[in-house]
């Protein structure tokens, strides 16, 4: 198998503010490039694996709302450390011959996890994580992994979401990929976590800077006329074993590029 190079990280200029995504507890001056892969494992978990480029002038914690399902407990949401496989997201890349235009051993990280009785913070990789089974839940938290209570306020469609919280260093960089397994309330679709949120609100259109990637196990459907296929399964370009259970041996992966202004909204992908 020949795996291709690491892409270069390219910061944008100084004086040139991205627009942020998800949530973050402190002031960032950029964040770009962001790649998100799902896949659907079984007994109803999905995985995410989540990266992108961001500029923190101070650490902050970066809070990822999620549509896990009802009584979710503590320890729900398995972390899975892919420090290991920093190049997971340019490996999908090279899956797709023609470039956008713009130019570790868990054997099953989707199987069930045993109760845990209290919120902890993980370490995975070089990031401090926790989930937080619901919003009450933030007051059980290091008080630098949480936000505001009036943000929430301001964001009623996040009331019953559960949540991924990383904690990032500051400085400007490429973060290695964050993923995570999370029991969902849409086993037969997938959710990509697409909302940008600016200071509590959640604005009709938003700038978007982001490559989606799955692999889904019926393809040819309506829902997938939008998305690019590879040419060939994973292992062409991805190493499976070194993804620790996220890619699919044998499965080809799917691409959707957004870019410009776009509906501000997360993405659910149709995958029954």
């Amino acid at each position: 198998m020949q795996i291709p190079p690491e892409t270069p990280l390219a910061l944008p200029p100084p004086n040139r503010l991205i627009q942020t995504m998800c949530c973050f507890s402190g002031k960032v001056t950029f964040v770009q490039n962001t790649r998100i892969f799902a896949r659907m494992g079984q007994a109803g978990r999905q995985g995410l694996v989540y990266q992108m480029n961001v500029g923190a002038p101070a650490d902050l914690a970066m809070i990822l709302p999620l549509p896990v399902a009802a009584d979710s407990k503590e320890d729900a949401l398995k972390f899975i450390d892919l420090s290991g496989y920093p190049k997971f997201f340019s490996h999908l890349r090279a899956a797709f011959p023609v470039p956008r235009s713009d130019d570790g051993s868990d054997s099953d990280p989707f199987g069930a996890q045993p109760l845990a009785a209290q919120l902890k913070v993980h370490e995975v990789g070089s990031y401090e994580a926790s989930f937080v089974p619901k919003l009450a839940d933030f007051a059980r938290l290091d008080a630098r992994f949480r936000l505001p209570d009036d943000v929430w306020k301001n964001l009623p469609q996040f009331a019953d979401y559960g949540f991924a919280v990383f904690k990032l260093k500051q400085g400007d960089r490429e973060i290695h990929p964050m993923a995570f397994t999370f029991p969902t309330r849409h086993p037969a679709k997938l959710f990509f976590p697409t909302v940008h949120i600016h200071d509590g609100q959640v604005h009709a259109e938003e700038e978007f800077d982001h490559d989606l990637y799955c692999q889904v196990r019926k393809t040819g459907r309506f829902a997938m006329t939008r998305w690019e296929e590879s040419s060939g399964p994973a292992q062409r370009t991805c190493n499976i074993e070194r993804s620790r259970g996220f890619l699919a041996q044998g499965q080809h992966l799917h691409r959707l590029s957004l870019t410009g202004k776009h509906k501000n909204e997360d993405i659910l992908l149709e995958t029954a």
